[in-house]
């Protein structure tokens, strides 16, 4: 695949996904990214632009098929090409099964494995007409690693991995990779939104980043299609 490499990054205006877009716009891709609202996205992909790389940003509800479809469009139209997709864009509920609304329930899944899914339809064919290409899902080690109160989460993580799973081997024939990167405790706004004021021990967005940046130099012939990253000194127990 000649030419300047095309990614998109869903939830990229913060935290995991905005060091993800500014990490593959440092490897050279032109970046395709998405926020919850056309304002926060515009400012995320201006500010790539003021480091002198390219980027798009749009509005896009994971929830909603027509907004992963029009970010594939957006990057055909940009560039007329997709390398990697990075589904990345994700939200926490948490409470107890008996007590959590099925609102709420909806919401996580719709957004956490309805989102990939869509993104990964319409991103397919694109890729397809240019010879292939990488997709990457941000899960967590939630996907592995049931706990209490995390009833709508996990069962998003987990379907997350089982549908990163079996795409990867629906795709591997076609020239596309599958991975799934699923981190432990990383300090974000979000981690600091409920109540964890210490994120001195916990993995930085940037190494997901880094990791999301070793996966695409693999070679053609390897696939690390699931990748567990922990924070390496965790407080002892």
């Amino acid at each position: 695949m000649g030419g300047k490499r095309v990614a998109i990054v869903t939830g990229g205006t913060r935290g995991i996904g905005r060091a993800i877009a500014e990490r593959l716009a440092v490897e050279g891709y032109c970046v395709v990214l998405s926020g919850r609202t056309a304002k926060s996205a515009e400012e995320a992909a201006a500010a790539l632009r003021q480091e002198g790389h390219s980027a798009v940003g749009a509005a896009a509800d994971a929830r909603k098929e027509e907004d992963q479809r029009g970010l594939v469009e957006l990057a055909r139209r940009e560039h007329g090409r997709l390398d990697v997709l990075v589904n990345n864009a994700g939200i926490g509920e948490f409470g107890r099964v008996d007590e959590l609304s099925p609102e709420r329930f909806r919401d996580v899944l719709e957004t956490n494995v309805f989102g990939p899914f869509y993104a990964i339809r319409h991103a397919v064919p694109l890729m397809k007409e240019t010879g292939g290409g990488f997709i990457v899902n941000i899960a967590s080690l939630a996907a592995v690693n049931a706990f209490a109160g995390g009833s709508a989460y996990n069962a998003s993580k987990f379907g997350l991995l089982g549908l990163s799973d079996a795409a990867m081997l629906d795709l591997r024939h076609e020239g596309i990779r599958v991975a799934v990167v699923m981190p432990g405790s990383v300090g974000t706004e979000w981690t600091h939104s409920h109540g964890n004021r210490d994120v001195s021990w916990m993995l930085s967005p940037e190494d997901v980043a880094e990791a999301v940046a070793d996966l695409l130099r693999f070679p053609g012939r390897a696939i690390a299609s699931r990748i567990e990253l922990r924070p390496s000194r965790p407080p002892r127990k």
